[in-house]
C-alpha cells in the first residue's frame, strides 16, 4: 500500500464492530465500480494466493453476489453479500455470510452486517466500511481467522492490478522530446495485432520489444501475476507512418476490463513539461468524464486519463526525468 493514502482498521469491541477507512488514489467512478461490477471484484477481492471467482452477482436493492474465495489447491469457501440499501456512488449496504454453493447460509460461521460509504476529495476517494457482528465472539472469531490481514491484502491489490500494465513504460522513453501515439488495448491478442501492424507498416517495435506482464520484476509489495497473465503483453510501441507510433497492451477480463470498440483506443499525448501536461489536461477534459487525474505514477511519469465531451478518449503522460 503506498504509505500516503490514509488507511485505518480499528476494532470496537463494545459495539462488536469493525470500522475500515481505506483512500484510494483514483475517483469516485472507478473506486464505486470496483466494489460494484463483479468482473472487477474478480480481480482484486481475494488476498493472495487466493483467487475470487462469482457465480452470480445482482448489484440492486433485494439482489445479492455470490461468489467464492478460491484456494491454491482449488477448494471452494462460498460467500453471499446481499445488498439492502444502494444509493449510487454514495454508499451501499446490507449482510453477508459465508454460504454454500447454491447460497445457502452456513450457521456455523459469523454473519455480519456492513455499510460502506465512499467519498470524493479531490485526486483521492476514501472508502470506510463498518461491519457489525451479532456478539462478541463472532466478532473475535472473524479476528482470529485472520480478517485484518486478509482484508488489507485485498484492498492493496486493485491499486497493484492497475499500475501494472504500465509500470514499464517509462523504460521505452528516455527523453522529454514531446510527441502523440496512439494506444490500443486489446482483451488479450496484443501480440496478434502487433505483428500484423508491423508487417504492413514493414517497421520494427520500439525500446525493449515486446514486454509481458511475467517479466515485471519481484516486488515484495505486489501480489504475483497470475499464470493466465504471464503471457499478455504489458507494453510495445510500433513506429509507422510518418513518425506515429502506436502503443499497445493486454487489458483482458481476467484484469477487471471490459472492452468494446471506441472506448478501446486512447490518443496519448507527451508533453514536454508538467505545466503543459496539466493545461492540457483542464483544457481538453472540461465537461468530460475523468477516469483518472493527473497523479505520479510507478513509471516515473505525471500521468491522467479521461473521455472528452465529444466521446473522445485521451490519456496525459508526462516522463518525470531527475525528479522535475
Amino acid at each position: 500500500m503506498n504509505p500516503n493514502l490514509h488507511f485505518d482498521f480499528l476494532v470496537n469491541k463494545d459495539t462488536n464492530s469493525i470500522k475500515v477507512v481505506r483512500e484510494f488514489r483514483a475517483d469516485l467512478a472507478v473506486v464505486w465500480d470496483a466494489w460494484t461490477k463483479p468482473e472487477l471484484l474478480d480481480v482484486w477481492w481475494a488476498p493472495k494466493p487466493y483467487r475470487t471467482k462469482t457465480k452470480s452477482m445482482d448489484f440492486r436493492v433485494g439482489g445479492s453476489w455470490l461468489y467464492a474465495m478460491v484456494s491454491p489447491e482449488d477448494l471452494y469457501h462460498w460467500c453471499k453479500a446481499e445488498y439492502e440499501k444502494i444509493e449510487d456512488k454514495k454508499n451501499f449496504s446490507g449482510r453477508d455470510a459465508f454460504c454454500d454453493e447454491d447460497g445457502n447460509v452456513d450457521a456455523a460461521f459469523p454473519r455480519a452486517r456492513f455499510a460502506n460509504v465512499f467519498r470524493e476529495d479531490g485526486e483521492t476517494t476514501t472508502v470506510s466500511i463498518t461491519i457489525v457482528y451479532d456478539d462478541l465472539s463472532d466478532l473475535e472469531k472473524v479476528i482470529q481467522m485472520g480478517f485484518q490481514e486478509g482484508l488489507s491484502k485485498a484492498l492493496d491489490n486493485l491499486d497493484r492490478y492497475l499500475a501494472a500494465q504500465f509500470r514499464l513504460r517509462g523504460e521505452n522513453k528516455k527523453d522529454q522530446v514531446p510527441r502523440v501515439c496512439s494506444y490500443l488495448n486489446f482483451p488479450g491478442n496484443t501480440e496478434e495485432a502487433f505483428l500484423f501492424y508491423r508487417a504492413v507498416f514493414q517497421s520494427e517495435f520500439g525500446g525493449k520489444g515486446i514486454q509481458r506482464f511475467g517479466d515485471l520484476p519481484a516486488d515484495a509489495d505486489r501480489p504475483p501475476i497470475d499464470d493466465v497473465l504471464k503471457k499478455m503483453v504489458l507494453h510495445i510501441e510500433l513506429p509507422i507512418t510518418g513518425g506515429h507510433v502506436l502503443m499497445g497492451t493486454d487489458a483482458p477480463k481476467e484484469m477487471g476490463f471490459t472492452l468494446t470498440q471506441g472506448n478501446n483506443m486512447n490518443i496519448c499525448i507527451e508533453p514536454e513539461t508538467r505545466m503543459e501536461a496539466n493545461r492540457l489536461f483542464e483544457s481538453l477534459s472540461a465537461g468530460g468524464n475523468i477516469v483518472m487525474p493527473m497523479q505520479d505514477m510507478p513509471w516515473d511519469a505525471w500521468f491522467g486519463m479521461f473521455t472528452d465531451k465529444f466521446g473522445i478518449n485521451w490519456m496525459i503522460n508526462f516522463q518525470i526525468k531527475n525528479g522535475q
